[in-house]
């Protein structure tokens, strides 16, 4: 059903893509506007510097993007993607040192930030409604009797202005939107916020031709240390050797609250100083790609205009314009394909544009957003440089601290050797259930309960915390995971 004729979406990256992709079944003509000018190819561009680092699609996202768009997830391996179990073909060294290999529920599509929004971006101009105008700045909005009505922006030959029955907000963290809203009138969104200051860093390189013989591994994977004594800094970093498209991979170490290197010297030393010499040893085997790269605009923040008495109607938000997380968590794409697909849901029911619609798709927005939301908050209030308006007392944080790593390393024990908790755990990292969904599931509960009583006995049936100054070991550990339900 066509509810209007011209639709236009605010911003040409991936949120604004996905948004393309729901709006082209209810109006005549989509209009997507974007600062940039667009590569053919798969690029970096000025709009998303976060490109330059590892990106994960996650399985909801995978799902989301692959309604939007049919054909999407073959189109991704096609042009590069690869598709990995990462419990089988990643080295993770977690707690005490490498975790066993074994197979999971788990699978990921890896592929550069750059790559996934080339194959979206081939995906919308398959639509023949849509029109990507490139090279233009959105400069405001225009209303009338409490609904948008249209969109300035300026382009190369001077000021345009466009009539829109319905706007989409894609132009993420630094959108200006909500100014403009209130210098015209409407009440400013509550914001919430937590910084974690989160620092992270990157550099590309490509792989040698033929691997070593001991990389049974694509992806190598170190996490923050629990030792609570004496250590160096470096072991506090959480570090990705992230395999890409093209034979490449982008080696990434990122810290919460600690100064990271922005230099190439500084980058490689550092490198050498983390948990295993794996990560540095295998940059070594590699050639250089990139400069190194560096981001600081991290911090978690959720514009709460489901929580306003009155908004304008046929304007609705996606992706980093409404709710930007801490990108460690790897919800970015995902929660705003998924927000996408939501409208589109929400469009194909619709009688009229009203504030009934804005009411219902905002309401149902805020459940979606929430599970991200809670499980970013989970890790970030523990640490005590986080800080905004969800800042725990010191007396909570420090609670959250204590409890939060070992309920983690209980997970996930229980995970390595319970198919059902395994399940889970794979639908919680994947946005597919709530943290409190999978410890309200009773099943989950019993896989924990005796994994924490057979481990407290010395009978685990997976080995784990191998030597990390060693190589990972190859062996597949798959057999000795319980398989009752």
């Amino acid at each position: 059903m066509r509810l209007g004729k011209t639709a236009v979406v605010l911003g040409g990256s991936a949120a604004g893509l996905c948004a393309a992709g729901a709006l082209a079944p209810h109006f005549d003509r989509v209009l997507v506007l974007e600062r940039d000018e667009l590569p053919d190819g798969a690029e970096h561009r000025r709009g998303v510097p976060q490109s330059k680092h590892p990106h994960f699609l996650l399985n909801s996202g995978r799902r989301a993007i692959g309604a939007l768009f049919p054909g999407f997830e073959d189109d991704l391996i096609a042009a590069g993607g690869l598709l990995l179990m990462p419990s089988m073909d990643a080295a993770y060294l977690d707690g005490p040192g490498w975790s066993a290999r074994k197979r999971s529920a788990m699978t990921m599509v890896y592929g550069s930030r750059i790559l996934i929004e080339r194959v979206l971006r081939d995906k919308v101009r398959e639509l023949a409604n849509v029109v990507v105008r490139e090279g233009v700045a959105v400069r405001g909005l225009t209303s009338a009797d409490g609904e948008i009505t249209g969109v300035g922006f300026t382009a190369a030959d001077g000021d345009e202005h466009v009539d829109a029955d319905f706007v989409v907000d894609a132009m993420g963290r630094g959108s200006p939107v909500a100014g403009w809203l209130a210098a015209a009138g409407w009440p400013e969104p509550e914001v919430q916020t937590l910084d974690a200051k989160v620092t992270y860093t990157s550099r590309w390189y490509d792989l040698p031709a033929e691997r070593p013989a001991s990389w049974w591994w694509r992806h190598l994977v170190i996490m923050p240390t629990p030792d609570k004594g004496e250590h160096p800094a470096e072991h506090e970093f959480l570090v990705n050797f992230f395999p890409i498209e093209g034979n490449r991979v982008i080696a990434c170490m990122g810290s919460w609250g600690l100064e990271m290197p922005s230099t190439t010297d500084a980058f490689v030393e550092t490198a050498r100083r983390v948990r295993t010499p794996l990560f540095a040893d295998a940059m070594d085997r590699c050639a250089p790609a990139s400069p190194v790269h560096l981001t600081r605009s991290t911090g978690n923040k959720w514009r709460r205009y489901d929580r306003l008495r009155t908004r304008p109607r046929r304007l609705v938000f996606v992706g980093d314009s409404i709710c930007a997380f801490n990108p460690f968590y790897a919800q970015g794409i995902s929660s705003a394909s998924a927000s996408a697909l939501l409208l589109r849901e929400h469009l194909s029911r619709a009688g009229r544009l009203d504030a009934r619609f804005s009411d219902r798709f905002f309401a149902a927005q805020r459940g979606l957003l929430r599970v991200p939301w809670r499980l970013a908050m989970a890790r970030d209030q523990g640490y005590a440089c986080a800080v905004g308006t969800e800042q725990l007392p010191e007396w909570r944080r420090r609670l959250v601290a204590a409890v939060s790593a070992p309920a983690f390393s209980l997970v996930v024990g229980a995970a390595r050797e319970d198919a059902v908790v395994d399940e889970h755990f794979a639908k919680v990292f994947n946005l597919d259930e709530s943290l409190g969904e999978m410890l309200r599931n009773p099943r989950v509960l019993a896989g924990l309960v005796r994994y924490r009583v057979r481990a407290a006995l010395g009978r685990h049936r997976v080995p784990f915390g191998f030597d990390p100054q060693a190589e990972p070991p190859a062996t597949d550990y798959s057999t000795a995971t319980a398989t009752a339900r």
